[in-house]
């Protein structure tokens, strides 16, 4: 075998790159015809744009990102200046494509960015039109409040674009129903030489007009007979469709399917259908894969809106990650069982026989092969995470199998749509093939349709399985066009368009060509994808891979897939608040990836440059450092742990800023300071200290604490005073200890306090552990040196703590995360674990806790970055541990708070830091209301930006019990 991993992974070289000379030039060019978007072409930006969800890399040589449509007409004038008519020009939305739909040299242009609009919506007349980059999820997002939906429904609806939906012809679940998104289109503008054309108010130029006509009336009929009559037969430029009848022709659909290959689209008019006012979803249980299959044919004669399958690795990665804690233990497996996943849904507007089509369905489901179980759901919040399950899989399948030698399912032969009849038939002839190449794969997708997502298991650092994919290609081409089906079902075609010729013959293929030179004379739109006249065409083997390497601190870096989950557009989603209040690829951890695989590689092959240094380090610095992408990215990216390596060798030639010294110290010396409270608390020093921070950098920083851990009425101990102690026998079992990190204890001894009370009023009797510092500060500064000093000191104290039976819980869940992150990366895990506050009270039997009676109120609780990013796990636990006291928990469902520990309090970050709070907090926060927030960080935001009261929700628990008779935890 030989292993790639060995070469330096230095960025593919690529037929079109730029000079420099070459960008400056165009840059001036692009400001007098008056081009007012972004333009970027530092080496980091170009990394994030040089993959997607594919396997393959080609970096651009420069990024524009439009305001709108006028924009790029005057774009599009200057590129068609002589001196740059033949520079490759190539679109891209959400980033999202598996064959490398947006990947080229030359120009890219970023129409996400800023081309996100929502232009008119007209729901008398069902149309809205938009600008190619809004994203999916936020278009049916602002149509509810209409009662309508855009109907393609895409896994990867959260960040993928409408304009990236049309250049792929996208389709996804319920395409059975309301067809793919050329049958959703009304209608589009495109830019057609230098000039925005709109299809629904004027014409092509006459001449160009006719000669598309005549090239798709010549190419029609043998698409036609080539290519199988699927609902979703893909082909290249959509003749079938353009054609509407003898004497109509609608040039504009050519554009749909195309991938960016004839011009830029600015503008599309979309056809909106009313939204179901009810839905259900059933979710059945299979024995294995095969019998899940074969029960798609009986229950397809129920006409459900969607039927979507998951094989057993499928299923297995899901209930690894813990997205099957919804389903009863009967369904998602119980004693050894490891079920497969059929999920039915069904809609529609009358509900009585909605109940009568699921009710059928139920009984039905018992009579088929394999079936163990059923739930069904129809609550509409339950239906969307159980939908999760499902739109998951994708990123669930790029965690590396270390049983396979570091292979991980790829996307490359992913989207195959076969006649139902025929789908066992592929299933089982695919398998054979992967198990004389020696492959795992993993299988989901839309069974209704007759669309699998299956996904080999390939290690890219190995040239061998590189030759595997191009062989694998080959294989699973030739027998999905002998079954009768089509290579390309839902995802495009990209570099598969290497087989666009053989698929649909000489004579259609020919009448692209004449399409693509009547569009695109100089072949610049997206050149070497699917038609090419004189380049050369890029396909499954000649196109770049992806750098590889799978040791070192940057291993996940070069992991990441491309998924892309770090763009999602939600507000409430925990990741990635950077790239939400930037737009930019580059500020998420994706871009991010791609940033520092571009140094590595650089500083490997010995071509790093302080060009690459800084724009990598621009990249890191607008990282909040919320941890976010740990566990929210299917692969647990982690860029606060790479950025911390890349800090240290950054910093190892230039100073560290005053205000990161000056945290470290902070977190150091945090106990000698404390002592110093009546001082630091007296008015003209505190005003002074205020100065000096602002001097500093630092904005609204926050006071010490007037009251240190001796003063809140509670014992204090050392570490090494608990474990003699224990060994005494000195200690009962209602015993607990609270673990304050530095800043807790230094800024936030109320929280401690309210946490003392609150354990109290349960029936505990907490003691305060006095800790040394843990080294955060140190940690996201790159100052790795002190952070392992500082490490080393806290894992020793904590190991005091190893044998003795005493639950220790923090007070910051910063600084679980702290420990269980951070110190495991450097080796340091403590033998003495500590937990969260929900974590240890839901860890005791349910009678060890009093329960008040309900009082119909509702007490929303904000969590933390570090807790909302387990996603649905950390929710659940505080809503349990609401329902276990007879509290009515309400998860707030917020992203970042904007404060992240230090970097909401940076005078440079202040801007983004309020936009942060804005987008999610400010709504949620009720004027006069007290906020209960987990986060000492996001008290204090909330108390900055909202003016609002703000405490530990174990304050609540403190007084809502006081007085009342205890259960006496040591009886339990």
């Amino acid at each position: 075998m030989r292993d790639l991993q060995d070469t330096p992974p230095v960025m593919p070289a690529t037929e079109g790159a730029l000079a420099q000379s070459d960008i400056a030039a165009l840059t001036g060019a692009l400001r007098t015809e008056g081009f007012r978007g972004g333009i970027d072409h530092d080496p980091a930006s170009c990394a994030a744009a040089s993959t997607d969800n594919s396997v393959y890399c080609i970096a651009p040589s420069l990024i524009l990102s439009p305001q709108d449509e006028a924009d790029c007409e005057a774009m599009m004038r200057c590129l068609n200046r002589p001196q740059f008519a033949r520079w490759p020009v190539t679109a891209r939305g959400g980033g999202t494509g598996t064959n490398g739909q947006s990947l080229n040299s030359g120009i890219v242009v970023d129409l996400r960015r800023r081309m996100n609009r929502i232009l008119e919506i007209n729901p008398e007349a069902g149309w809205a039109d938009v600008e190619p980059g809004v994203v999916l999820d936020l278009l049916n997002d602002t149509l509810a409040a209409h009662g309508l939906f855009f109907a393609p429904e895409t896994s990867t609806s959260s960040r993928c674009t409408i304009g990236g939906m049309v250049a792929t012809d996208a389709s996804g679940k319920g395409s059975r129903r309301y067809g793919k998104t050329a049958d959703n289109v009304i209608g589009l503008s495109a830019i057609i030489e230098g000039r925005a054309v709109n299809s629904l108010a004027a014409s092509l130029p006459a001449a160009l007009e006719a000669e598309v006509e005549a090239a798709c009336n010549s190419g029609r009929p043998h698409l036609l007979s080539r290519v199988p009559a699927l609902s979703r037969r893909f082909s290249g430029y959509d003749l079938e469709r353009a054609r509407r009848g003898p004497d109509g022709f609608e040039w504009w659909r050519l554009f749909i399917g195309a991938e960016g290959t004839l011009g830029l689209v600015t503008r599309i008019r979309l056809r909106l259908l009313p939204r179901p006012p009810h839905r259900r979803l059933l979710v059945a249980a299979f024995d294995g894969f095969a019998a899940a299959l074969d029960s798609v044919s009986a229950l397809l004669g129920h006409q459900p809106l969607a039927v979507e399958c998951l094989d057993e690795w499928v299923a297995r990665l899901a209930g690894d990650a813990g997205l099957l804690l919804d389903l009863p233990r009967a369904v998602r497996g119980a004693d050894g069982q490891a079920p497969v996943f059929n999920f039915i849904e069904c809609s529609g507007g009358d509900a009585e026989a909605l109940n009568a089509q699921v009710a059928a369905i139920a009984r039905d489901l018992p009579k088929l092969s394999g079936f163990t179980g059923l739930h069904v759901a129809s609550d509409p919040e339950e239906i969307a995470r159980l939908w999760t399950i499902r739109s998951a899989s994708v990123g669930l399948l790029a965690r590396r199998d270390d049983a396979q030698r570091g292979r991980v399912p790829v996307s490359f032969v992913e989207d195959c749509v076969l006649p139902p009849e025929n789908l066992s038939t592929f299933v089982a002839e695919f398998g054979a093939l992967m198990q004389a190449e020696g492959l795992r794969y993993g299988i989901y997708g839309h069974a209704d349709v007759g669309c699998l997502h299956v996904r080999p298991a390939l290690d890219i650092a190995d040239l061998n399985d590189r030759v595997r994919l191009g062989r694998i290609s080959d294989q699973v081409f030739a027998m999905v066009t002998r079954l009768g089906g089509i290579f390309w079902g839902e995802h495009g075609k990209g570099v598969r368009g290497q087989y666009l010729a053989e698929l649909v013959g000489a004579e259609c293929f020919a009448a692209f060509r004449q399409i693509k030179s009547a569009f695109d004379p100089n072949e610049r739109f997206n050149p070497g994808k699917l038609i090419t006249l004189e380049r050369g065409l890029l396909g499954v083997r000649s196109t770049p891979f992806r750098p590889m390497r799978r040791d070192g601190v940057l291993a996940r870096a070069y992991g990441c897939n491309g998924n892309a989950l770090c763009h999602s557009y939600a507000a409430s989603q925990p990741m990635c608040p950077s790239f939400r209040v930037s737009g930019q690829a580059l500020h998420s951890p994706k871009g991010r990836a791609e940033a520092l695989k571009l140094w590595d590689g650089a500083r490997r092959s010995g071509s790093l440059t302080p060009l690459i240094e800084a724009s990598v380090h621009a990249a890191m610095e607008t990282c909040l450092g919320c941890k976010a992408c740990a566990s929210t990215c299917p692969i647990q990216i982690d860029i606060p742990e790479m950025r911390s390596h890349f800090l240290e060798h950054w910093h190892g030639t230039r100073p560290r800023r005053l205000s990161d010294r000056a945290m470290i110290l902070l977190e150091r010396h945090h106990r000698a300071i404390g002592r110093l409270r009546p001082f630091l608390a007296f008015g003209p020093v505190a005003a002074l200290m205020s100065r000096l921070a602002v001097r500093l950098g630092v904005n609204d920083a926050p006071s010490v604490s007037r009251r240190g851990l001796a003063d809140l009425g509670v014992e204090v101990v050392t570490p090494r005073q608990v474990a003699s102690r224990v060994s005494r026998g000195k200690l009962t079992p209602n015993n607990v200890l609270i673990a304050p990190d530095a800043f807790s204890e230094l800024f936030d001894t109320d929280a401690i306090c309210d946490i003392v009370d609150g354990l109290r009023a349960l029936g505990f009797a907490p003691a305060i552990l006095r800790l040394p510092a843990g080294g955060k500060a140190a940690h996201a500064s790159g100052a790795r040196a002190a952070f392992l000093r500082m490490a080393t000191i806290l894992k020793g104290e904590l190991d005091r703590l190893a044998d003795c039976n005493l639950p220790v819980i923090a007070c910051d869940p910063s600084f679980v995360t702290l420990l269980r992150e951070e110190y495991r990366h450097a080796g340091m895990m403590p033998r003495r674990k500590v937990v969260s506050m929900a974590e240890f009270l839901l860890s005791l039997p349910e009678d060890a806790l009093p329960r008040l009676p309900p009082d119909g109120q509702r007490y929303r609780v904000f969590l933390h970055c570090t807790e909302r990013a387990k996603g649905q796990t950390s929710s659940m636990e505080w809503r349990a541990l609401g329902e276990r006291l007879g509290l009515n928990f309400e998860i707030a469902a917020t992203g970042c708070c904007g404060m992240s520990g230090a970097y909401g309090h940076e005078a440079r970050n202040l801007t983004n830091s309020r936009k942060l709070f804005d987008l999610s907090w400010a709504p949620l926060i009720e004027p006069g209301a007290t906020v209960m927030a987990t986060g000492f960080s996001c008290r204090c935001q909330s108390r900055r930006f909202a003016q609002a009261k703000a405490v530990h929700p174990m304050r609540l628990i403190a007084d809502r019990f006081a007085g009342l008779p205890r259960s006496d935890p040591a009886k339990t």
